[in-house]
């Protein structure tokens, strides 16, 4: 019997992997015995995994970043696609170059990373997850170039499921808030008041975990996870 809570994930490419969610991925991936690696513009904190620099946003940098993972382990078993970022405001008080790299990094990002894994998750009958955001089912204001990036990222994996259906599989990870970094370059007014209620990513990464160790014919498509308290879901 497949226990999918223990399951090696085997070899598993991590966007975003130097902090926040992804870290919490890696150090997953590492516990169940697989063999994280590491996409990121900033790699100074990670150590004893394989971690490349490179900005998610230059699709020809990822392109060769991706290559490069997947011929140093002979292959490719899964993709987590756990970089983001945020400009928060209202459209016209955001500029349009920083509103733009919201959609380059976070939708982007995560479709050129896909892109180029595929042949070599095809040949594994790998996996992908996609993370999204409960921003990206529910929208609200001075949030218009993240809510756009990740239901973006809904729709992409959405039809990225009915395109590669039997080929690979294809979950998308909806997490709301978590008591990570991500909000540290916000000022005040955009920062969670109250961080009681954001979830650990740890436990994010533990469904991640799940969704990757589930047995060939079972997907899990998509899941959203939050804290208890959560009230930008449903």
């Amino acid at each position: 019997m497949n226990n999918a809570a223990t399951a090696n994930p085997g070899r598993v490419l991590v966007t975003g992997g130097g902090s926040g969610l992804g870290a919490a991925v890696v150090e997953a991936v590492r516990a169940a015995g697989g063999t994280p690696v590491v996409l990121d513009r900033d790699v100074s904190r990670v150590s004893g995994v394989k971690a490349v620099e490179v900005d998610v946003a230059d699709r020809e940098a990822v392109t060769a970043a991706v290559r490069e993972v997947a011929d140093t382990l002979d292959g490719l078993d899964a993709v987590v696609t756990a970089a983001g970022i945020d400009r928060c405001g209202r459209l016209e008080d955001v500029p349009a170059e920083e509103w733009e790299k919201v959609i380059g990094v976070n939708l982007m990002g995560t479709v050129s990373v896909v892109r180029a894994a595929l042949p070599y998750l095809e040949a594994t009958h790998g996996r992908v997850i996609t993370v999204a955001s409960s921003l990206g089912i529910k929208a609200v204001s001075d949030a218009t170039a993240y809510c756009a990036s990740k239901f973006g990222v809904v729709g992409f994996s959405r039809a990225l499921a009915a395109e590669t259906r039997g080929r690979i599989g294809v979950t998308t990870m909806i997490p709301a808030g978590m008591k990570t970094r991500f909000f540290d370059d916000r000022t005040e007014q955009y920062k969670p008041q109250d961080d009681s209620r954001l979830n650990d990513p740890e436990r994010v990464a533990e469904a991640i975990l799940f969704a990757l160790g589930q047995p060939r014919g079972c997907e899990v498509r998509e899941m959203v996870i939050c804290h208890e308290e959560e009230d930008s879901w449903p």
